[in-house]
């Protein structure tokens, strides 16, 4: 078995690459939020369970939650990896 060695710029990369991420989750998940709460509005006079669109739209405000908190969790655990390594890289 063989170990690769990364070089510099394939850490950047992976930094680069979680930053996009990152940002695309945070988009995705304000483009669920602005379709959730349209759905939302668009019948409001029948407020009950038999009301599609207002189920629909109630299932994309909260999934728009969970993709931006998974999002940020990612983000930070990458964040704190690079920290972890950089620290280790100066011992």
């Amino acid at each position: 078995m063989t170990t690769r060695t990364l070089a510099a710029t394939d850490r950047q990369r992976g930094g680069r690459d979680a930053k996009q991420l990152f940002i695309v989750m945070k988009v995705a998940a304000w483009v669920a939020f602005v379709a959730g709460l349209a759905l939302c509005m668009w019948d409001l006079g029948s407020f009950n369970d038999a009301n599609l669109s207002l189920m629909a739209g109630t299932g994309c405000l909260v999934g728009s939650v969970f993709i931006y908190t998974i999002g940020t969790i990612i983000h930070l655990m990458h964040k704190r990896q690079m920290q972890m390594e950089g620290f280790q890289s100066k011992e």
